[in-house]
């Protein structure tokens, strides 16, 4: 992450976009024999696996998928846009890499999380828990070439629950509940150690919110990743010693208005307390901010004002949209559609770019 210059970035999922797919054209490729074979070769690690549980066809949309995402990040290069994707820690249950791989990955545990701010029963996930013994004696083979492919996709990526590396929270399979886990302890530095004497720098940010130990802490600092700080935790009453508060910011941070799994600006802000509101005032005053009548687009300001090195806005946040178009609503997967949201066709408005392009420019955020 060196030599970044002080930014801003729109968050929206691939999924999201307006017909859920990159578009018709990544369709319309014939594939000739030798560009199959080179990328086979090129992907050698996984690509095999894939086919077998994929099926036939499956390394010809692959080969798609690669030519059309290269056409979209040579297109953001040319106009000085960088892309930065999301590495979830886990992998899905009865994914092609635990079928494959069923010896990287422990048996009678599942994922999940403590009790936290979004449930009192922990976040029961459900994923295969890694044995990290096993990666380990393989020198972390898998997760290097996981994330070899990351970097080949994207300029830096996100590591996703990145406390998990440190200690991470396992549940024995068949629990209703998370409440029954126990922590366990994670690779830590030895599994970064491997990545980076075989990749290279490290271009990742460390997801490092909720309940987070200063072991946790020093692993991110002795890695030199920037950490994540997001504008809606930052007006807890209770917690004034939160990294979020804006007067605790630090110039090595992402600054999010809020991430996936958060409320939208318009629907979290029409739901605050009265505690939390006269919180938030006091900040916006003291940077001589005004709400107006649309208010979603002050908080953008704020977060912009932080002294974080890359200020990140939500899509849905920029359209001040309300909690119908909440991406994610963590521990609840059966309250409502969850990665369902999608941008409407047109809804980015060349107003609308301009609009962000001031608010850019008023926090120094545009680069050249």
């Amino acid at each position: 992450m060196d030599q970044l210059p002080r930014s801003s970035g729109v968050q929206l999922h691939l999924t999201s976009l307006s017909g859920g797919r990159l578009g018709p054209g990544a369709y319309r490729f014939v594939d000739s024999r030798e560009a199959l074979d080179e990328f086979r070769e090129r992907e050698r690690y996984w690509i095999g696996d894939w086919e077998r549980v994929a099926g036939p066809g499956a390394i010809e949309d692959q080969v798609r998928f690669d030519r059309e995402w290269a056409a979209l990040r040579r297109y953001a290069a040319e106009r000085g846009i960088r892309l930065l994707g999301d590495v979830a820690i886990y992998v899905a249950p009865g994914s092609a890499d635990q079928r494959m791989h069923p010896e990287l990955f422990q048996g009678g545990v599942v994922a999940g999380v403590p009790p936290d701010a979004f449930s009192d029963t922990g976040q029961l996930w459900g994923n295969p828990l890694y044995d990290w013994r096993a990666l380990r004696r393989d020198r972390y083979r898998w997760w290097v070439q996981r994330l070899r492919r990351t970097l080949e996709l994207f300029d830096a990526a996100r590591l996703d629950h990145f406390r998990g590396f440190v200690s991470y929270w396992a549940v024995p399979a068949g629990c209703s509940t998370a409440l029954p886990g126990r922590w366990r302890p994670g690779p830590g530095r030895a599994l970064f150690g491997e990545v980076s004497r075989q990749l290279g720098r490290l271009p990742f940010v460390a997801e490092d919110l909720g309940v987070i130990t200063p072991a946790v802490r020093r692993l991110r600092d002795a890695l030199g990743l920037p950490g994540m700080l997001v504008l809606q935790l930052a007006f807890e009453p209770r917690e004034r010693a939160s990294p979020h508060r804006l007067e605790r910011h630090s110039q090595w941070r992402f600054v999010y208005t809020g991430t996936h799994d958060n409320d939208t600006l318009r629907g979290w802000y029409e739901s605050l307390d009265r505690p939390r509101l006269r919180l938030l005032q006091a900040a916006l005053s003291s940077k001589g901010i005004a709400l107006g009548e649309e208010p979603w687009w002050g908080l953008i300001r704020l977060a912009f004002s932080s002294p974080a090195l890359v200020a990140m806005v939500q899509a849905q946040d920029l359209l001040g949209l309300g909690s119908e178009a909440r991406m994610n609503d963590p521990g609840r997967p059966r309250r409502r559609a969850n990665w369902h949201w999608r941008l409407p066709p047109g809804a980015l408005t060349p107003s609308l770019a301009a609009r962000l392009r001031e608010v850019t420019d008023e926090a120094g955020r545009r680069a050249g």
